[in-house]
Protein backbone atom coordinates (compact mmCIF):
# COMPACT_ATOMS: atom_id res chain seq x y z
CA UNK A 1 0.00 0.00 0.00
CA UNK A 2 3.01 2.07 0.72
CA UNK A 3 6.78 1.63 0.29
CA UNK A 4 8.33 4.20 2.35
CA UNK A 5 7.79 5.14 6.01
CA UNK A 6 8.33 8.63 5.31
CA UNK A 7 4.77 8.70 4.07
CA UNK A 8 3.64 8.15 7.34
CA UNK A 9 6.02 10.82 9.12
CA UNK A 10 4.03 13.80 8.35
CA UNK A 11 6.93 16.47 8.52
CA UNK A 12 6.02 19.52 11.07
CA UNK A 13 6.01 23.41 10.02
CA UNK A 14 7.57 25.69 11.50
CA UNK A 15 4.34 27.16 12.76
CA UNK A 16 3.14 23.91 14.12
CA UNK A 17 6.73 23.85 16.43
CA UNK A 18 6.58 27.78 17.29
CA UNK A 19 3.01 26.95 18.75
CA UNK A 20 4.03 23.77 20.63
CA UNK A 21 7.02 25.94 22.33
CA UNK A 22 4.11 28.65 22.87
CA UNK A 23 2.00 26.44 24.54
CA UNK A 24 4.69 24.69 26.78
CA UNK A 25 6.43 28.21 27.28
CA UNK A 26 3.37 29.18 29.06
CA UNK A 27 2.31 26.43 31.20
CA UNK A 28 6.04 27.13 32.38
CA UNK A 29 5.68 30.51 33.22
CA UNK A 30 2.38 30.36 35.22
CA UNK A 31 4.54 27.82 37.73
CA UNK A 32 8.02 29.62 37.25
CA UNK A 33 6.47 32.90 37.61
CA UNK A 34 3.71 33.30 40.63
CA UNK A 35 0.64 34.00 39.68
CA UNK A 36 -1.93 33.30 42.17
CA UNK A 37 -5.36 33.67 40.28
CA UNK A 38 -3.88 31.35 37.36
CA UNK A 39 -2.43 29.15 39.62
CA UNK A 40 -5.46 28.47 41.90
CA UNK A 41 -7.78 27.84 39.35
CA UNK A 42 -5.55 25.15 37.86
CA UNK A 43 -5.34 23.36 41.45
CA UNK A 44 -9.05 23.81 41.58
CA UNK A 45 -9.91 22.45 38.45
CA UNK A 46 -7.28 19.42 39.45
CA UNK A 47 -8.96 18.60 42.39
CA UNK A 48 -12.81 18.69 41.59
CA UNK A 49 -10.99 16.12 38.47
CA UNK A 50 -9.86 14.19 41.45
CA UNK A 51 -12.75 13.80 42.95
CA UNK A 52 -14.57 12.86 40.41
CA UNK A 53 -12.29 10.23 39.80
CA UNK A 54 -12.33 8.52 43.25
CA UNK A 55 -16.28 7.65 41.86
CA UNK A 56 -14.69 5.04 40.27
CA UNK A 57 -17.77 3.58 38.68
CA UNK A 58 -19.21 6.77 37.75
CA UNK A 59 -15.97 7.73 35.82
CA UNK A 60 -16.37 4.81 33.81
CA UNK A 61 -20.09 5.24 32.84
CA UNK A 62 -18.88 9.27 32.30
CA UNK A 63 -16.41 8.29 29.85
CA UNK A 64 -17.87 5.91 27.98
CA UNK A 65 -21.01 8.48 27.24
CA UNK A 66 -18.46 11.47 26.81
CA UNK A 67 -16.76 9.15 23.83
CA UNK A 68 -20.23 8.61 22.19
CA UNK A 69 -21.17 12.10 22.51
CA UNK A 70 -18.26 13.76 20.98
CA UNK A 71 -18.23 11.60 18.62
CA UNK A 72 -21.73 12.39 17.78
CA UNK A 73 -21.39 15.75 17.50
CA UNK A 74 -18.88 16.22 15.35
CA UNK A 75 -20.30 14.03 13.00
CA UNK A 76 -21.18 17.19 10.22
CA UNK A 77 -16.79 17.37 10.16
CA UNK A 78 -16.37 13.52 10.53
CA UNK A 79 -19.46 11.73 8.95
CA UNK A 80 -19.81 8.21 8.95
CA UNK A 81 -16.96 6.63 7.35
CA UNK A 82 -17.49 4.48 3.83
CA UNK A 83 -15.50 1.31 3.55
CA UNK A 84 -12.65 1.40 1.40
CA UNK A 85 -9.69 -0.79 2.71
CA UNK A 86 -10.43 -4.65 1.70
CA UNK A 87 -10.44 -5.90 5.39
CA UNK A 88 -12.91 -3.14 6.12
CA UNK A 89 -15.43 -4.89 3.55
CA UNK A 90 -14.60 -8.54 4.92
CA UNK A 91 -15.41 -7.63 8.77
CA UNK A 92 -18.47 -6.09 6.79
CA UNK A 93 -19.56 -8.87 5.23
CA UNK A 94 -19.07 -10.86 8.78
CA UNK A 95 -21.11 -8.67 10.78
CA UNK A 96 -23.60 -8.78 8.00
CA UNK A 97 -23.72 -12.53 8.34
CA UNK A 98 -24.37 -12.22 12.12
CA UNK A 99 -26.79 -9.59 11.14
CA UNK A 100 -29.14 -12.07 9.34
CA UNK A 101 -28.73 -14.88 12.08
CA UNK A 102 -25.88 -16.87 10.35
CA UNK A 103 -22.41 -17.66 10.72
CA UNK A 104 -21.37 -18.11 7.60
CA UNK A 105 -23.15 -18.24 4.05
CA UNK A 106 -23.43 -21.17 1.25
CA UNK A 107 -20.96 -21.01 -1.44
CA UNK A 108 -23.01 -19.17 -4.44
CA UNK A 109 -22.01 -21.40 -8.07
CA UNK A 110 -21.10 -18.38 -9.58
CA UNK A 111 -18.28 -17.36 -7.17
CA UNK A 112 -15.67 -16.61 -9.40
CA UNK A 113 -17.62 -13.43 -10.51
CA UNK A 114 -17.45 -12.24 -6.72
CA UNK A 115 -14.37 -13.74 -5.48
CA UNK A 116 -12.36 -10.57 -3.02
CA UNK A 117 -9.63 -9.66 -1.20
CA UNK A 118 -9.92 -11.52 2.32
CA UNK A 119 -13.35 -13.32 1.88
CA UNK A 120 -13.13 -17.40 1.94
CA UNK A 121 -15.69 -18.78 -0.81
CA UNK A 122 -14.53 -22.55 -0.10
CA UNK A 123 -16.19 -24.19 1.86
CA UNK A 124 -18.12 -21.65 2.49
CA UNK A 125 -18.95 -17.76 2.16
CA UNK A 126 -17.06 -15.67 4.48
CA UNK A 127 -14.63 -13.62 6.04
CA UNK A 128 -11.06 -15.00 6.89
CA UNK A 129 -10.98 -12.85 10.45
CA UNK A 130 -11.95 -13.43 13.96
CA UNK A 131 -15.09 -13.17 14.84
CA UNK A 132 -14.96 -10.86 17.56
CA UNK A 133 -15.36 -7.36 14.94
CA UNK A 134 -18.18 -9.16 13.45
CA UNK A 135 -19.98 -8.83 16.26
CA UNK A 136 -20.00 -5.81 17.08
CA UNK A 137 -20.62 -4.67 13.12
CA UNK A 138 -23.38 -6.99 13.70
CA UNK A 139 -24.77 -5.11 16.69
CA UNK A 140 -24.75 -1.79 14.79
CA UNK A 141 -26.15 -2.90 12.01
CA UNK A 142 -28.98 -4.48 14.36
CA UNK A 143 -29.54 -0.93 15.39
CA UNK A 144 -29.12 0.50 12.19
CA UNK A 145 -25.91 0.91 10.75
CA UNK A 146 -22.34 -0.96 11.26
CA UNK A 147 -20.57 1.93 12.65
CA UNK A 148 -22.78 2.23 15.49
CA UNK A 149 -20.79 -1.05 16.42
CA UNK A 150 -17.91 0.88 16.12
CA UNK A 151 -19.08 3.82 17.99
CA UNK A 152 -20.12 1.44 21.04
CA UNK A 153 -17.12 -0.79 20.89
CA UNK A 154 -14.43 1.99 20.81
CA UNK A 155 -16.02 3.95 23.89
CA UNK A 156 -16.23 0.96 25.72
CA UNK A 157 -12.43 0.53 24.82
CA UNK A 158 -11.92 4.04 26.66
CA UNK A 159 -14.29 2.74 29.58
CA UNK A 160 -12.23 -0.42 29.78
CA UNK A 161 -9.02 1.34 29.50
CA UNK A 162 -10.06 2.91 32.58
CA UNK A 163 -11.38 0.29 34.54
CA UNK A 164 -7.69 -1.48 33.76
CA UNK A 165 -5.90 1.72 35.00
CA UNK A 166 -7.64 1.91 37.86
CA UNK A 167 -6.46 -1.06 39.59
CA UNK A 168 -2.64 -0.35 38.89
CA UNK A 169 -2.29 3.65 39.29
CA UNK A 170 -4.24 5.93 41.76
CA UNK A 171 -7.85 7.19 40.40
CA UNK A 172 -6.82 10.29 39.22
CA UNK A 173 -4.07 9.38 36.75
CA UNK A 174 -5.92 6.31 35.74
CA UNK A 175 -8.83 8.79 34.29
CA UNK A 176 -5.75 10.82 32.83
CA UNK A 177 -4.91 7.74 31.12
CA UNK A 178 -8.22 6.89 29.80
CA UNK A 179 -8.82 10.62 28.82
CA UNK A 180 -5.29 10.70 26.94
CA UNK A 181 -6.38 6.83 24.94
CA UNK A 182 -10.07 8.75 24.29
CA UNK A 183 -8.60 11.90 23.23
CA UNK A 184 -5.71 10.06 20.95
CA UNK A 185 -8.29 6.60 19.82
CA UNK A 186 -12.01 7.95 19.77
CA UNK A 187 -12.19 10.75 17.87
CA UNK A 188 -10.27 11.08 14.98
CA UNK A 189 -8.46 7.73 14.67
CA UNK A 190 -9.15 5.33 12.03
CA UNK A 191 -9.88 3.20 14.54
CA UNK A 192 -13.12 5.06 15.56
CA UNK A 193 -13.07 5.89 11.34
CA UNK A 194 -13.65 3.23 10.13
CA UNK A 195 -14.44 -0.74 10.03
CA UNK A 196 -10.99 -2.49 10.65
CA UNK A 197 -11.68 -3.13 14.15
CA UNK A 198 -8.96 -2.38 16.90
CA UNK A 199 -11.24 -1.67 20.09
CA UNK A 200 -12.45 -5.10 20.97
CA UNK A 201 -8.80 -6.37 21.21
CA UNK A 202 -8.33 -3.33 23.18
CA UNK A 203 -11.61 -4.35 25.53
CA UNK A 204 -9.79 -7.74 25.78
CA UNK A 205 -6.42 -7.14 26.64
CA UNK A 206 -7.93 -4.07 29.52
CA UNK A 207 -9.90 -6.99 31.31
CA UNK A 208 -7.17 -9.01 31.33
CA UNK A 209 -4.83 -7.16 32.66
CA UNK A 210 -7.04 -5.24 35.01
CA UNK A 211 -8.57 -8.18 36.55
CA UNK A 212 -5.11 -9.41 37.27
CA UNK A 213 -4.29 -6.82 40.60
CA UNK A 214 -8.26 -7.11 41.43
CA UNK A 215 -7.57 -11.08 41.90
CA UNK A 216 -4.37 -10.70 43.88
CA UNK A 217 -6.23 -8.29 46.54
CA UNK A 218 -9.94 -9.78 46.37
CA UNK A 219 -9.90 -13.33 44.59
CA UNK A 220 -13.51 -12.59 43.60
CA UNK A 221 -15.31 -14.42 41.36
CA UNK A 222 -16.25 -11.77 39.08
CA UNK A 223 -12.95 -10.64 38.53
CA UNK A 224 -12.08 -14.28 37.27
CA UNK A 225 -14.31 -14.26 34.75
CA UNK A 226 -13.65 -10.69 33.69
CA UNK A 227 -10.25 -12.31 32.74
CA UNK A 228 -11.20 -15.19 31.23
CA UNK A 229 -13.65 -13.33 29.49
CA UNK A 230 -10.75 -10.65 28.32
CA UNK A 231 -8.89 -13.52 26.66
CA UNK A 232 -12.05 -15.16 24.99
CA UNK A 233 -12.35 -11.69 23.24
CA UNK A 234 -8.49 -11.42 22.63
CA UNK A 235 -9.06 -15.21 21.28
CA UNK A 236 -11.66 -14.02 19.00
CA UNK A 237 -9.54 -10.66 17.82
CA UNK A 238 -5.98 -10.71 17.90
CA UNK A 239 -5.05 -14.20 18.28
CA UNK A 240 -1.43 -14.46 17.93
CA UNK A 241 -0.61 -11.52 19.55
CA UNK A 242 -3.19 -11.63 22.29
CA UNK A 243 -1.62 -15.26 23.16
CA UNK A 244 1.98 -13.86 23.99
CA UNK A 245 0.25 -11.35 25.78
CA UNK A 246 -1.33 -13.41 28.05
CA UNK A 247 1.90 -15.32 28.51
CA UNK A 248 2.82 -13.61 31.37
CA UNK A 249 -0.45 -13.28 32.76
CA UNK A 250 -0.54 -17.21 32.68
CA UNK A 251 2.55 -17.70 34.36
CA UNK A 252 1.58 -15.07 37.11
CA UNK A 253 -1.70 -17.02 38.00
CA UNK A 254 0.18 -20.36 37.89
CA UNK A 255 2.73 -18.94 40.37
CA UNK A 256 0.02 -17.33 42.28
CA UNK A 257 -2.29 -20.57 42.44
CA UNK A 258 0.74 -22.24 43.60
CA UNK A 259 1.32 -19.64 46.41
CA UNK A 260 4.53 -18.59 44.99
CA UNK A 261 3.44 -15.30 44.77
CA UNK A 262 2.45 -13.90 48.36
CA UNK A 263 -1.26 -13.74 49.12
CA UNK A 264 -3.94 -14.24 51.84
CA UNK A 265 -6.13 -15.68 50.15
CA UNK A 266 -6.27 -19.61 50.90
CA UNK A 267 -5.51 -22.11 48.91
CA UNK A 268 -9.08 -23.90 48.23
CA UNK A 269 -10.93 -20.45 47.93
CA UNK A 270 -8.23 -19.67 44.86
CA UNK A 271 -9.43 -22.77 43.36
CA UNK A 272 -12.70 -22.16 43.92
CA UNK A 273 -13.25 -18.67 43.21
CA UNK A 274 -10.61 -18.43 40.55
CA UNK A 275 -9.42 -21.52 39.10
CA UNK A 276 -12.55 -22.93 38.18
CA UNK A 277 -14.35 -19.87 36.82
CA UNK A 278 -11.31 -19.15 34.38
CA UNK A 279 -11.38 -22.76 33.27
CA UNK A 280 -15.10 -23.15 32.37
CA UNK A 281 -15.11 -19.61 30.58
CA UNK A 282 -12.07 -20.86 28.53
CA UNK A 283 -13.69 -24.19 27.92
CA UNK A 284 -16.90 -22.91 26.58
CA UNK A 285 -15.03 -20.48 24.61
CA UNK A 286 -13.03 -23.30 22.66
CA UNK A 287 -16.26 -25.35 22.24
CA UNK A 288 -17.68 -21.92 20.28
CA UNK A 289 -14.65 -21.37 18.74
CA UNK A 290 -14.54 -25.18 17.92
CA UNK A 291 -18.07 -25.00 16.80
CA UNK A 292 -17.66 -21.55 14.93
CA UNK A 293 -14.54 -23.24 12.35
CA UNK A 294 -16.41 -26.18 11.90
CA UNK A 295 -19.45 -24.23 10.61
CA UNK A 296 -17.26 -21.70 8.54
CA UNK A 297 -14.20 -24.20 7.19
CA UNK A 298 -15.69 -27.84 8.41
CA UNK A 299 -12.92 -28.53 10.61
CA UNK A 300 -13.23 -27.64 14.62
CA UNK A 301 -9.37 -26.54 14.40
CA UNK A 302 -9.23 -25.09 10.81
CA UNK A 303 -9.32 -21.56 11.33
CA UNK A 304 -10.90 -19.33 8.74
CA UNK A 305 -7.54 -17.35 8.44
CA UNK A 306 -5.25 -20.72 7.70
CA UNK A 307 -8.13 -21.24 5.11
CA UNK A 308 -7.56 -17.95 3.20
CA UNK A 309 -3.65 -18.49 3.63
CA UNK A 310 -3.86 -21.61 2.09
CA UNK A 311 -5.75 -20.76 -0.74
CA UNK A 312 -4.25 -17.48 -1.64
CA UNK A 313 -1.16 -16.24 -0.03
CA UNK A 314 2.30 -17.19 -1.13
CA UNK A 315 4.19 -14.20 0.22
CA UNK A 316 6.19 -15.09 3.79
CA UNK A 317 4.30 -14.06 7.24
CA UNK A 318 7.29 -13.90 9.27
CA UNK A 319 10.66 -11.78 8.51
CA UNK A 320 12.44 -15.07 8.27
CA UNK A 321 9.96 -16.78 5.64
CA UNK A 322 10.84 -17.41 2.09
CA UNK A 323 8.28 -16.89 -0.04
CA UNK A 324 6.32 -20.23 -1.36
CA UNK A 325 5.84 -20.49 -5.34
CA UNK A 326 3.83 -18.06 -6.90
CA UNK A 327 0.36 -19.53 -7.73
CA UNK A 328 -2.24 -18.79 -10.80
CA UNK A 329 -5.73 -16.84 -9.72
CA UNK A 330 -9.18 -16.60 -11.15
CA UNK A 331 -8.21 -12.69 -12.13
CA UNK A 332 -6.07 -10.29 -12.72
CA UNK A 333 -5.96 -8.27 -9.64
CA UNK A 334 -5.74 -11.07 -7.61
CA UNK A 335 -2.39 -11.71 -10.11
CA UNK A 336 -1.05 -8.02 -9.16
CA UNK A 337 -2.01 -8.19 -5.70
CA UNK A 338 -0.69 -11.83 -4.67
CA UNK A 339 1.73 -12.54 -7.13
CA UNK A 340 3.09 -8.63 -7.62
CA UNK A 341 2.97 -6.56 -4.80
CA UNK A 342 2.77 -8.92 -1.55
CA UNK A 343 6.07 -10.74 -2.76
CA UNK A 344 7.83 -7.81 -4.11
CA UNK A 345 6.62 -5.31 -1.38
CA UNK A 346 9.31 -7.59 1.32
CA UNK A 347 12.80 -8.94 0.55
CA UNK A 348 14.70 -11.26 2.92
CA UNK A 349 17.48 -9.00 4.17
CA UNK A 350 18.78 -7.31 6.95
CA UNK A 351 17.99 -3.91 4.45
CA UNK A 352 14.02 -5.53 4.05
CA UNK A 353 13.72 -6.14 7.77
CA UNK A 354 15.24 -2.41 8.64
CA UNK A 355 12.95 -0.99 5.82
CA UNK A 356 9.62 -3.10 7.22
CA UNK A 357 10.43 -1.90 10.71
CA UNK A 358 10.79 1.44 10.50
CA UNK A 359 7.56 1.80 8.58
CA UNK A 360 5.50 -0.28 11.61
CA UNK A 361 6.99 2.07 13.99
CA UNK A 362 6.15 4.92 11.89
CA UNK A 363 2.52 4.03 11.46
CA UNK A 364 2.49 3.21 15.42
CA UNK A 365 3.96 6.34 16.48
CA UNK A 366 1.02 8.26 14.24
CA UNK A 367 -1.59 6.36 16.11
CA UNK A 368 -0.07 6.23 19.95
CA UNK A 369 1.46 9.22 20.11
CA UNK A 370 1.73 12.62 19.96
CA UNK A 371 4.90 14.84 19.35
CA UNK A 372 4.54 16.55 22.80
CA UNK A 373 4.92 13.09 24.60
CA UNK A 374 8.41 13.38 23.44
CA UNK A 375 8.58 15.37 26.64
CA UNK A 376 8.26 11.93 28.86
CA UNK A 377 11.24 10.97 27.71
CA UNK A 378 13.50 11.73 30.49
CA UNK A 379 10.65 10.74 32.89
CA UNK A 380 10.09 7.40 31.00
CA UNK A 381 13.73 6.09 32.01
CA UNK A 382 12.49 6.11 35.72
CA UNK A 383 9.80 3.80 34.63
CA UNK A 384 12.08 0.67 34.29
CA UNK A 385 12.96 1.30 38.02
CA UNK A 386 9.32 1.64 39.15
CA UNK A 387 7.74 -1.40 40.80
CA UNK A 388 4.41 -0.43 40.56
CA UNK A 389 4.12 -1.19 36.78
CA UNK A 390 6.94 -3.94 36.74
CA UNK A 391 4.85 -6.32 35.18
CA UNK A 392 3.19 -4.23 32.66
CA UNK A 393 6.81 -3.80 31.48
CA UNK A 394 7.07 -7.39 30.87
CA UNK A 395 3.89 -7.99 29.22
CA UNK A 396 4.74 -5.07 26.75
CA UNK A 397 8.20 -6.85 26.12
CA UNK A 398 6.83 -10.11 25.62
CA UNK A 399 3.98 -8.87 23.73
CA UNK A 400 5.93 -6.07 21.17
CA UNK A 401 8.21 -8.25 19.67
CA UNK A 402 4.94 -9.82 17.99
CA UNK A 403 4.09 -7.55 16.22
CA UNK A 404 7.22 -6.27 14.81
CA UNK A 405 8.73 -10.14 13.87
CA UNK A 406 5.81 -10.27 11.17
CA UNK A 407 5.90 -8.63 7.33
CA UNK A 408 2.43 -6.78 7.43
CA UNK A 409 1.73 -5.18 10.77
CA UNK A 410 -0.62 -1.93 11.08
CA UNK A 411 -1.33 -0.43 14.14
CA UNK A 412 -4.36 -2.01 15.09
CA UNK A 413 -2.52 -5.22 15.66
CA UNK A 414 -0.99 -3.99 18.84
CA UNK A 415 -4.17 -3.46 20.31
CA UNK A 416 -4.61 -5.41 23.18
CA UNK A 417 -1.04 -3.55 24.33
CA UNK A 418 -2.91 -0.28 24.58
CA UNK A 419 -3.57 -0.45 28.20
CA UNK A 420 -0.35 -0.95 28.65
CA UNK A 421 1.18 1.77 26.39
CA UNK A 422 -1.07 4.60 27.97
CA UNK A 423 -0.58 3.08 31.94
CA UNK A 424 3.45 3.54 30.98
CA UNK A 425 2.58 7.59 29.32
CA UNK A 426 0.74 7.98 32.61
CA UNK A 427 3.14 6.71 34.78
CA UNK A 428 5.76 8.73 33.17
CA UNK A 429 3.52 11.75 33.80
CA UNK A 430 3.55 10.81 37.07
CA UNK A 431 7.62 10.79 37.74
CA UNK A 432 7.65 14.10 35.55
CA UNK A 433 5.37 16.05 37.68
CA UNK A 434 7.00 15.96 40.82
CA UNK A 435 10.22 17.84 38.97
CA UNK A 436 10.87 20.76 40.57
CA UNK A 437 13.02 23.62 39.67
CA UNK A 438 13.71 26.45 42.50
CA UNK A 439 10.82 25.15 44.52
CA UNK A 440 8.78 25.44 41.34
CA UNK A 441 6.46 22.22 40.20
CA UNK A 442 8.15 22.88 36.59
CA UNK A 443 6.85 18.76 35.99
CA UNK A 444 3.74 19.38 36.54
CA UNK A 445 3.37 22.40 34.38
CA UNK A 446 5.54 20.06 31.29
CA UNK A 447 3.08 17.60 31.72
CA UNK A 448 0.32 19.81 31.82
CA UNK A 449 1.47 21.15 28.45
CA UNK A 450 1.36 17.62 26.96
CA UNK A 451 -1.99 17.05 27.93
CA UNK A 452 -3.32 20.18 26.55
CA UNK A 453 -1.58 19.32 22.75
CA UNK A 454 -2.36 16.71 22.84
CA UNK A 455 -6.38 18.13 22.84
CA UNK A 456 -5.71 20.88 20.72
CA UNK A 457 -4.25 18.58 18.01
CA UNK A 458 -7.47 16.48 18.29
CA UNK A 459 -9.88 19.78 18.21
CA UNK A 460 -7.56 20.81 15.05
CA UNK A 461 -7.84 17.34 13.47
CA UNK A 462 -11.56 17.44 13.79
CA UNK A 463 -11.65 20.97 12.46
CA UNK A 464 -9.71 20.09 9.25
CA UNK A 465 -11.67 16.89 9.05
CA UNK A 466 -8.49 14.98 9.49
CA UNK A 467 -10.32 10.90 10.18
CA UNK A 468 -7.27 8.77 10.26
CA UNK A 469 -3.55 9.81 11.24
CA UNK A 470 -1.98 7.79 8.31
CA UNK A 471 -4.66 8.56 5.84
CA UNK A 472 -5.99 5.02 4.85
CA UNK A 473 -9.78 5.54 5.26
CA UNK A 474 -10.56 9.27 5.25
CA UNK A 475 -12.25 9.85 1.76
CA UNK A 476 -11.86 5.95 -0.14
CA UNK A 477 -14.85 3.99 -0.57
CA UNK A 478 -16.45 7.64 -1.75
CA UNK A 479 -17.32 6.91 -5.25
CA UNK A 480 -18.58 3.21 -4.73
CA UNK A 481 -21.12 4.24 -1.77
CA UNK A 482 -22.19 6.81 -3.71
CA UNK A 483 -23.23 4.07 -6.63
CA UNK A 484 -24.63 2.29 -4.20
CA UNK A 485 -26.32 5.03 -2.93
CA UNK A 486 -27.51 5.79 -6.05
CA UNK A 487 -28.99 2.69 -7.34
CA UNK A 488 -30.82 1.60 -3.94
CA UNK A 489 -33.12 4.66 -4.64
CA UNK A 490 -33.51 3.34 -8.02
CA UNK A 491 -36.81 0.85 -8.59
CA UNK A 492 -36.01 -2.97 -9.33
CA UNK A 493 -32.47 -4.98 -8.72
CA UNK A 494 -29.11 -4.08 -9.81
CA UNK A 495 -25.92 -5.94 -11.11
CA UNK A 496 -22.82 -4.03 -11.15
CA UNK A 497 -19.91 -5.36 -13.74
CA UNK A 498 -16.53 -3.86 -12.38
CA UNK A 499 -14.22 -3.27 -15.33
CA UNK A 500 -10.57 -2.06 -14.36
CA UNK A 501 -7.92 -1.00 -16.17
CA UNK A 502 -4.32 -1.96 -16.84
CA UNK A 503 -3.01 0.41 -14.26
CA UNK A 504 -5.70 -0.68 -11.78
CA UNK A 505 -4.65 0.57 -7.92
CA UNK A 506 -4.96 -3.04 -6.55
CA UNK A 507 -5.65 -1.52 -3.07
CA UNK A 508 -8.63 0.44 -4.56
CA UNK A 509 -11.08 -2.45 -5.24
CA UNK A 510 -14.86 -2.32 -5.50
CA UNK A 511 -16.00 -5.79 -5.60
CA UNK A 512 -17.63 -6.94 -2.16
CA UNK A 513 -20.97 -8.45 -1.54
CA UNK A 514 -22.56 -8.79 2.06
CA UNK A 515 -24.20 -12.27 3.24
CA UNK A 516 -26.73 -12.30 0.49
CA UNK A 517 -25.77 -12.40 -3.12
CA UNK A 518 -28.96 -13.72 -4.47
CA UNK A 519 -31.46 -11.62 -2.63
CA UNK A 520 -29.11 -8.40 -2.60
CA UNK A 521 -30.57 -4.72 -3.96
CA UNK A 522 -27.12 -3.75 -5.27
CA UNK A 523 -24.41 -6.73 -6.50
CA UNK A 524 -21.03 -5.99 -7.48
CA UNK A 525 -19.03 -8.85 -9.94
CA UNK A 526 -15.62 -9.03 -11.47
CA UNK A 527 -15.92 -8.65 -15.46
CA UNK A 528 -14.00 -12.31 -16.73
CA UNK A 529 -13.82 -14.21 -19.38
CA UNK A 530 -16.90 -14.57 -21.87
CA UNK A 531 -18.38 -17.37 -20.82
CA UNK A 532 -18.00 -16.62 -16.96
CA UNK A 533 -19.87 -13.13 -18.39
CA UNK A 534 -22.52 -14.80 -20.05
CA UNK A 535 -23.32 -17.35 -16.84
CA UNK A 536 -23.31 -14.50 -15.03
CA UNK A 537 -26.21 -12.78 -16.78
CA UNK A 538 -28.07 -15.78 -17.48
CA UNK A 539 -28.24 -16.39 -13.68
CA UNK A 540 -29.16 -12.94 -13.17
CA UNK A 541 -31.45 -12.46 -15.82
CA UNK A 542 -34.18 -10.45 -13.61
CA UNK A 543 -31.25 -7.61 -13.24
CA UNK A 544 -30.88 -4.40 -14.38
CA UNK A 545 -27.09 -4.71 -15.64
CA UNK A 546 -24.49 -1.93 -15.31
CA UNK A 547 -20.71 -0.85 -16.07
CA UNK A 548 -18.50 0.83 -14.15
CA UNK A 549 -14.69 1.29 -14.38
CA UNK A 550 -13.39 2.48 -11.15
CA UNK A 551 -10.01 3.21 -13.32
CA UNK A 552 -11.71 6.41 -15.24
CA UNK A 553 -11.84 9.98 -13.95
CA UNK A 554 -15.28 10.27 -12.25
CA UNK A 555 -16.78 7.06 -12.98
CA UNK A 556 -20.06 6.42 -13.69
CA UNK A 557 -22.79 4.11 -14.45
CA UNK A 558 -23.14 3.22 -18.10
CA UNK A 559 -25.36 0.36 -19.61
CA UNK A 560 -23.51 -2.71 -19.43
CA UNK A 561 -23.64 -4.12 -23.25
CA UNK A 562 -23.27 -8.10 -23.47
CA UNK A 563 -23.19 -8.49 -26.80
CA UNK A 564 -20.85 -6.06 -27.52
CA UNK A 565 -17.59 -8.13 -28.31
CA UNK A 566 -15.08 -5.61 -26.71
CA UNK A 567 -17.12 -5.53 -23.64
CA UNK A 568 -15.43 -7.94 -21.92
CA UNK A 569 -11.46 -8.12 -21.30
Amino acid sequence: MFSSPDEFIAPFTWNDLLFSAAITAACLLLVLFKNGAAENFVRVAERIVSAFARRRTLAIGALFLMVVAIRLAVLRLLPVPNPGIHDEFSYLLMGDTFAHGRLTNPTHPLWRSFETFHVNWLPTYSSMYPPAQGVALAIGQLLGNAWIGVLLSDAAMCAAILWMLQGWLPARWALLGAILAALKLGIASYWMNSYWGGAVAVIGGALVLGALPRIRRHARLRDAVLLAAGVALLANSRPYEGALFCLPVAVWLVLWLAGRVPTKVPYAARLRRVLAPIALVLALTAGVMGFYNWRVTGHALLFPYAVNLRTYVTSPIFLWQQAKPAMHYNNQQFEDFYNGWERTDYQRSWAGVRAVSLLKWARLRAVFFWPAAVLLLPAFVLVFRDKRVRFLLLVFFVTAPAIFVVVWSNPHYAAPLTCVIFALVVQSMRHLSVWNVLGRPVGAALARAIVLLLAIQTVRDVHAQKCDEIGWTCGRGSGRAAIVQQLTNLPGKHLIMVRYGADHNIHDEWVFNGAEIDGAKVLWARELDAAQNAALLAYFNDRIVWLVQPDEDNPELLPYAAAVPDSAP
